[in-house]
């Protein structure tokens, strides 16, 4: 009987791995710090039940959309080594079972915001999960090259929620904080999309790289860069964020560029260099968000 009961617990276990891999939890930790950099520079501050309650909810929401996400995209996730081992496309999870899922997780989310916080951010957590289903998942992703730069308006909402869940409404520094992640999501995707291009060729998946080719792609990431590294000054610019911010912003748009640079100078076949920025955009954007949270959080609660 031990032996029978410790098998089941780990088959338990292992279920559960598999559903918490279907939220995606890595990008699931991004999308909880840039909601609470959303949720701290709001001015008055928040209850800290507010605030759990609604980093609890936009995590759920953003685990829903990603487990919807996989629940669609599994025919494709089955044919690229990088997706392969997804519980999907391993057969560890069924697509109905990743489907109920991922509409329970969501739906939940959004009435438990709603009901406990304001309507205003549950109704911007729902249209979030909508656009990144059914418009970038569903619609643009294998239709237009494009599908990256339209579809990261989804995951550069989540600064807006934690704003809009602390205060009621939108203010403009939150929308600027939007735009950052917004112009950050090209470049990010794009560079680990040029190391992928054979694959996402192969399941028919229009990445800029596969449709505009590498050099063009390359062009276009230095060129995104550059308008984020200007974007993400104007925190400091517009006086919400302090002199700290600021320097940090500008450290980490110097060598943002620099490493775009030598993306757009690399021969074809370099992966190496569009390995270092992939992974350091990663960095540039928690320490941007991070400075900002140390720098700008004073100002807003002391407005």
């Amino acid at each position: 009987m031990p032996i029978n009961r410790s098998i089941s617990l780990r088959r338990s276990y292992a279920n559960i791995g598999d559903y918490v891999a279907l939220t995606k939890p890595r990008v699931m930790s991004l999308v909880l710090f840039t909601a609470l950099v959303g949720l701290m520079v709001a001015p008055g501050g928040i209850d800290p039940f507010a605030a759990v309650t609604a980093l609890l909810c936009i995590a759920a929401g953003a685990g829903s959309a990603a487990a919807l996400n996989m629940w669609y995209d599994a025919d494709i996730d089955a044919l690229m080594a990088r997706t392969a081992t997804r519980p999907i496309p391993a057969g560890r999870v069924s697509r109905a079972e990743a489907l109920v899922f991922g509409l329970t997780l969501g739906a939940s989310a959004v009435v438990l915001l709603g009901a406990l916080l304001n309507v205003a951010a549950a109704a911007l957590l729902a249209f979030t999960i909508f656009f990144y289903v059914v418009v970038y998942t569903m619609w643009l992703k294998r239709r237009t090259p494009q599908n990256i730069v339209i579809g990261g308006a989804a995951g550069a909402l989540p600064p807006v929620i934690g704003w809009v869940a602390a205060t009621g409404s939108v203010g403009f520094e939150p929308l600027v904080l939007f735009l950052i992640i917004f112009l950050w999501t090209p470049p990010h995707f794009w560079a680990l999309s040029l190391n992928l291009a054979g694959e996402y060729a192969r399941v028919g998946v229009p990445m800029l790289p596969v449709v505009a080719g590498k050099p063009e792609t390359k062009r276009q990431i230095l060129l995104y860069s550059l308008v984020l590294v200007a974007v993400s000054l104007l925190p400091w610019a517009l006086g919400f964020a302090g002199a700290i911010y600021g320097a940090v912003a500008l450290m980490l748009g110097a060598t943002l560029i620099w490493l775009a640079w030598q993306v757009r100078r690399s021969p074809d076949h370099d992966r190496e260099s569009t390995r270092r920025l992939f992974l350091f955009s990663m960095l540039y954007l928690v320490l941007l968000f991070g400075a900002l949270l140390m720098d700008a959080a004073p100002y807003a609660l002391s407005g």
